[in-house]
Order: structure tokens, then sequence, then C-alpha cells
């Protein structure tokens, strides 16, 4: 464990003091984190999705901390999260339907919107009668939320707007001085954010943030599954579940998305990386022409790692973009399926281009 040491752990200035808690993160260590979480502070933890960045959600003033250290807007929905899913009753009104999700899907990278109870504050749901409900499966994160003993709100752990952090460096990057705690727990094991459902009958759901949790999952467990307006990347008006309005993920060079054949795009980008500063975000297969200049997702058929992959690569864009000049980021057009992990995959990538598509 180390301090770095700057200003009083609950300074309401943006620089504070924030303890790094080194992986493994023994069981003294997470009580720390537990404590300060209870006591009204700030600690980023990781999660099997992505790291998550915690406050007592029964403390509204913790909460609105949580959208300054983001600079989040304020209407946009925070996940609750629990040690085990019939914690959720101390907060929100729960169902046959949420017992049949959590036994299939929990603990694990699902997150269900349930009626709230009023004990939940205002910012965490921004002024909504709902409240989205997780139960993480990563090991740390199961043990600091047994011993907070509260429900902990947390959305993603970066400046609100950034590509997601799945490693603890980049948690260090955007939260070091802004947050009490972070601890560091490896590198997340899915790499997107939990798949977001609203029950909307005894026995369907509807999908309002894709993720690890697929279509194909649930079909296994509810007669009916459907896809809410917002998962092609448009913006909604209140949205039920974070991630359905405003840019997400964003790199801080420009990114374009390339709509045509695999080989098309090869030959594009190759053609422009003679006239401009360019990066490659590539499969493993077309990476060889581009050298330094292509940041890899897995093989062209591996979905499970262009979701592992994709947050970091955008993130290592930006390191490369701060010692070099980058005048864009290129990529595949991705698939907009309904299976699979592919509407995951597009829905971050829309996103985070910010509807840019260039067809070739």
């Amino acid at each position: 464990m180390s301090n770095n040491v700057k200003n009083s752990p609950h300074s309401e200035s943006v620089e504070k003091k924030t303890l790094i808690i080194s992986a493994p993160a023994r069981e003294g260590e997470l009580t720390v984190a537990s404590h300060i979480i209870q006591s009204g502070g700030l600690v980023v933890f990781p999660t099997e999705t992505v790291y998550g960045l915690g406050a007592n959600a029964y403390d509204d003033c913790s909460v609105m901390r949580i959208f300054k250290a983001k600079g989040r807007p304020s209407d946009n929905p925070i996940i609750v999260h629990v040690a085990k899913p019939e914690d959720a009753e101390n907060f929100a009104y729960t169902t046959p339907l949420f017992y049949k999700l959590a036994r299939a899907f929990m603990p694990g990278p699902l997150t269900v919107i349930l009626k709230k109870r009023i004990n939940i504050p205002a910012p965490v749901t921004a002024g909504l009668d709902t409240v989205g409900v997780r139960c993480p499966s990563h090991e740390t994160a199961h043990k600091l939320l047994s011993l907070c003993k509260v429900p902990v709100a947390a959305p993603s752990a970066n400046i609100s707007g950034r590509p997601s952090p799945t490693k603890a460096t980049h948690v260090i990057e955007d939260m070091d001085g802004r947050v009490d705690a972070i601890i560091d727990g490896g590198e997340c094991e899915y790499g997107i954010e939990s798949t977001v459902v609203l029950p909307t009958g005894e026995n369907s759901v509807k999908i309002l943030r894709p993720g690890a949790v697929t279509a194909d999952a649930l079909r296994c467990v509810c007669s009916d599954v459907t896809l809410a307006d917002g998962i092609d990347g448009s913006d909604v008006e209140k949205p039920l579940s974070p991630g359905m309005k405003y840019k997400h993920y964003a790199p801080r060079s420009p990114l374009i998305l390339l709509d045509g054949k695999r080989e098309d795009v090869v030959a594009f980008v190759a053609s422009e990386m003679k006239q401009k500063s360019c990066l490659f975000i590539c499969y493993d297969e077309d990476a060889a022409p581009f050298g330094d200049r292509a940041l890899t997702l897995g093989g062209a058929s591996d979905e499970s790692s262009h979701a592992h992959r994709l947050f970091d690569c955008l993130r290592c864009a930006d390191e490369i973009g701060e010692m070099k000049k980058i005048d864009v980021i290129y990529t595949y057009m991705p698939a907009a399926g309904e299976d699979g992990l592919s509407p995951a995959i597009y829905n971050r990538l829309i996103r985070a281009a910010g509807h840019t598509v260039m067809k070739l």
C-alpha cells in the first residue's frame, strides 16, 4: 500500500489525497476502503467489466462527489452495486423475474432496472423512479461490497466521455488526486460495461445497454428479449441507463469508422498513412504492414477479444497521440447485429466515433 499525499481525503478541492492499494489487496486494506465509502469518500475498485468509482448509494453528498470527480452530467443515472442479489431488497422492489435473472447471471456482468425505494437519493437515479442493480463477480469487488454493508453507487471510473478504464493505470491517469482510494485489481476480464436490462413483463426484458450477457443468453431465460432505442448510438431524451445519452468512450484524436469490405479498409488506411499521421485499430491479421501505427483487437473472428481490448486500444491511441501528433484514428465499421457481442462492440464504437462513419 502506498500513499500519494496531496490534500485531506475528504477535501472538496479537485486535488485530494489518493491512497493506492496494490494488487492483490489484503482484507485489512479492503476494510480501510470500505470505511472510506461508509464515511462519504470515493473508492475506485475493479470489477469483471471495467473499473468502478464507488460511493455510498444512501449518501446524496457522496454521490454528488462522483459527478464532480468524473465531470459527469447529472441526468445520467448510476448503477448500484451489491454483494448479493437479495441485498437489492433494501433499496428496490424486487420481482420474480429479477431473481430468475439473478440465478442465471449473478454474480456477473448484468444490471437489472427495478423500481426504487425512497431511501435511494435522486442523484443516483437522475430523478427517475427506477434504479439499476448489479452484483459483480470480481473477487475483490465482492469482498469490498460485503465489507461496506451499504449499496455502492458506481459508474465507470473515468473522466466523463473518455474510454472506460480496464486497467489500474487507466484509473490512475484519470482519477489520481480526484478520489480517496484506488484499488489495483489488474486487468478486467470482459473490458466492456455490464449489460443493462429493463423488465417489460413477467418474462420479458428490453436491453438498454448491450454487454457481455448477450441477447442469446437472455433468451435462454426470458421468452421475449428486445433491443431499446439508443442501442445504435442515437441519443435518447431521458436515459434509463448509463450509456444511452451523450458521446462516450472517445479518444482525444478523431476516430473514424470505415464502412466497407475489410480489404478495402486496409488499402484505404495504407494510402492515408502515406499522407497523414494515422493510427489503425485493426485485427491481428491486418496489422503487419502498419508497424507501430497498428493497435490490435485480436483475431478477426474473436469478438471476445475485440470487446476485451477495445477500450485499452483507445487509451493506447491517446498515449501515442501525446508523443506524436495524430491526425486521425481509423477502425472498421462494426456489424450492428442483435446476437453475440456485436451489439455491444457496435454501441461503444459508434459512440466513441461520435457517429463519424466514412463509406468506402
